[in-house]
């Protein structure tokens, strides 16, 4: 496979694995695809000041 190729097979196998059915797969749009496959976005990582403030308003006991 050239790296241009879209890997179908492989897709089609972990929609498989998902539970859709074939031609619920060819009628997804691309957009579709990636929010079953790419999961959550979450929270960007905490940063000093963020973690200064959280261990200011929960100290730890001792």
């Amino acid at each position: 496979m050239n790296s241009g190729e879209t890997p179908w097979g492989e897709m089609l196998r972990a929609a498989m694995r998902m539970g859709i059915a074939p031609e619920a797969f060819w009628r997804m749009s691309l957009k579709e695809w990636r929010m079953l496959t790419e999961g959550p976005r979450g929270a960007a990582p905490m940063g000093r000041a963020g973690l200064t403030k959280l261990m200011e308003d929960w100290p730890d006991d001792g």
